[in-house]
């Protein structure tokens, strides 16, 4: 079974630090792109008056002739802005470098490609809204979590599963989001990505990655009325409906700082790390699913509980939190009971990991 591996105190501090920059850097970046966003600029009118405009969104809007008022209003626009880019920079720069430290330090885990999928949905809103990340890539967030990295072979996957919740309104999507979708996003990453089938819920690059568009099965089978794709063009993914993810969409949601391969950090948000196991551990259990993937799914269930027991205490299998899910899932709990060779930690080894 794998185990987990302790972080160094070296490896926390750096953990630390880069979490603080980039929530000092994210927090700079909104406000920048809050209130410094567009520009603005005196135009004339045609009584040969100067009013004072600012373009937003591809809009102009006078704000009022020339006065005292709007000269210091100006000034401040411009004044303010360049001294709020200075600072992104800066702090974009000091991430930068801490990147290749966190590389050197074996911090980074997310998979470059995945992070950037993760990092595009997120720029529109969509991360920890209508788009969670499940399956095999959220246990980077769980390790976060439990301050330890899962060693052996569980992480190991060149694919992403996002969890689609129909009840966001797409109208909440950020106006820069493709009209293509989710499938005009990929493509902006990487132009290779592609379909496999119309209206399919998979897509795939030149290079095998896949990345899978999945939603819960709604109460009313029948209905029609429940979104399933991003956008209306027919090439988008359509998420394909999948029995026991209801108790996924209606578990409460983590949200954490991973680090990506580059060394650079990235927000995730996943379903609760306890109705991860109890899914996974559900899966194992149905005996239409392919043998290797039960397996796989029971592992990954004990190694999840198995942080919980261990570094996260305050998460109660037996919390109110969890009654959003069904008895039965719940009941499966105990059987989530450590194993003997299950315990926290590795073997000490007497030689480097050549």
């Amino acid at each position: 079974m794998s185990k987990f591996r302790e972080l160094s105190s070296d490896q926390i501090r750096q953990l630390i630090d880069t979490e603080q920059a980039y929530d000092v850097y994210r927090t700079s970046l909104k406000e920048y792109e809050q209130r410094f966003s567009g520009s603005m600029s005196w135009k004339k009118s045609t009584n040969d008056k100067d009013y004072l405009y600012k373009k937003t969104q591809g809009i102009w809007k006078s704000l009022g002739a020339r006065s005292a008022e709007t000269e210091a209003i100006f000034g401040q626009f411009h004044t303010g802005r360049e001294s709020a880019k200075t600072r992104v920079s800066r702090l974009a720069r000091r991430l930068d470098e801490l990147a290749p430290v966190n590389r050197a330090m074996a911090l980074g885990r997310v998979p470059l490609l995945t992070a950037r999928i993760i990092r595009a949905l997120g720029k529109s809103g969509l991360i920890g809204t209508a788009v969670d990340v499940v399956g095999t890539n959220a246990l980077f967030a769980y390790e976060r979590m439990a301050g330890v990295q899962i060693t052996g072979g569980l992480l190991s996957t060149q694919d992403v599963d996002l969890l689609f919740d129909s009840r966001f309104s797409l109208r909440l999507i950020s106006k820069d989001f493709s009209h293509k979708g989710l499938i005009g996003l990929l493509q902006k990453i990487d132009h290779s990505f592609a379909p496999l089938a119309r209206n399919g819920y998979r897509a795939a690059n030149r290079d095998g990655f896949l990345v899978d568009l999945i939603k819960p099965t709604p109460k009313d089978r029948m209905s029609t009325r429940e979104k399933a794709r991003f956008s209306t063009d027919d090439e988008d993914l359509q998420a394909i409906e999948i029995e026991g993810l209801t108790w996924l969409v209606n578990s409460p949601k983590t949200s954490t700082v991973v680090i990506d391969e580059k060394g650079y950090p990235l927000d995730y948000t996943c379903p609760d790390p306890r109705a991860f196991a109890l899914h996974k551990l559900w899966l194992s259990r149905r005996s239409d699913r392919d043998a290797a993937k039960r397996i796989r799914d029971e592992l990954q269930a004990k190694t999840v509980a198995g942080l919980i027991r261990a570094r996260l205490p305050h998460l109660s299998f037996e919390a109110k939190d969890l009654q959003a899910l069904p008895l039965a899932l719940r009941q499966l709990a105990p059987e989530l009971e450590p194993t003997p060779d299950g315990d926290v930690g590795e073997a000490l080894s007497l030689t480097p990991n050549w």
